[in-house]
């Protein structure tokens, strides 16, 4: 049993933490709210709320731009990488085949590898099949990154699955595509769904990759879009707080929607393996 005192002592540092990282955003929001000619030091309350400096910084950005190409590679990353997932994370965790020890462990290669060490040779071999400046060169890479950590995650999902279901579902006659939809993995919704936003949120924020792959305007993604309108923009603070705030916006609704499942499905990875 948790003691009270315990219990408070918890909150008191939950509390802590969170409104210590609650704090630079809020200061950011308050700072776009501001008009873009404000000059504003600080963390400061701003004296009227000015919500038109978020429809200049649209416009000025050229944000519905960047947000589309954003949404896109991200759209195709996280349905890619989720399928694959799924699909290597049930083999690897419910069939038994020679070298699949080896064959998981060198996948989990890709998960130490750091992306930049291989981002210059991948750029050349794209370069070589004329994917550079097209949505492939932003797709498929992290598609091949991802799919590293996916396949780990579902498997640790599929390990947990009860043999008993399976072996159930292979005497009724299903096949593995069927035992693996209609069995294995409607009870994983919340482990996909946590792959889904993290899958997301690694994706729409990924920077490296366009500022290397892409030159064309249309090509780059939000991020990418912001850093470029901060180096053009220096001393509109103002400016750049609101674009920073719209660019982040997307993975904030994203992971409010979904943060139950989230929640439940890190929980549940945590014991599982």
């Amino acid at each position: 049993m948790v003691s009270t005192r315990e219990r408070v002592l918890a909150y008191a540092f939950l509390t802590f933490f969170a409104l210590t990282a609650l704090f630079p955003i809020v200061g950011v929001v308050m700072l776009a709210l501001n008009p873009r000619d404000a000059q504003v030091s600080g963390f400061s309350l701003p004296q009227e709320f000015h919500p038109q400096t978020f429809v200049e910084a649209w416009e000025i950005a050229q944000l519905s731009t960047y947000l589309r190409s954003s949404v896109i590679v991200s759209f195709f990353v996280v349905i890619g990488t989720t399928a694959l997932a799924i699909l290597a994370g049930y083999a690897f965790g419910t069939m038994r085949f020679r070298g699949q020890d080896w064959l998981f462990y060198l996948m989990l290669a890709g998960m130490i590898l750091p992306f930049e060490a291989v981002i210059v040779p991948l750029y050349y071999d794209l370069r070589q099949f004329n994917l550079t400046d097209t949505y492939a060169s932003l797709i498929l890479p992290q598609i091949g990154v991802n799919v590293c950590f996916g396949t780990f995650w579902m498997r640790a999902y599929f390990r947990s699955v009860p043999r008993s279901m399976l072996e159930a579902a292979q005497v009724d006659g299903a096949g593995s595509i069927r035992t693996l939809l209609r069995v294995a993995l409607p009870p994983g919704r919340p482990a996909v769904l946590t792959l889904v936003v993290l899958l997301f949120m690694w994706s729409w924020n990924e920077f490296l990759l366009p500022l290397v792959m892409v030159t064309k305007e249309t090509l780059r993604t939000a991020p990418l879009g912001l850093a470029f309108f901060a180096g053009q923009h220096t001393t509109d603070r103002v400016g750049m707080a609101a674009a920073a705030v719209i660019v982040s916006a997307p993975v904030i609704l994203v992971f409010v929607i979904f943060q139950r499942s989230f929640i439940r499905g890190m929980a549940a990875g945590a014991v599982k393996e």
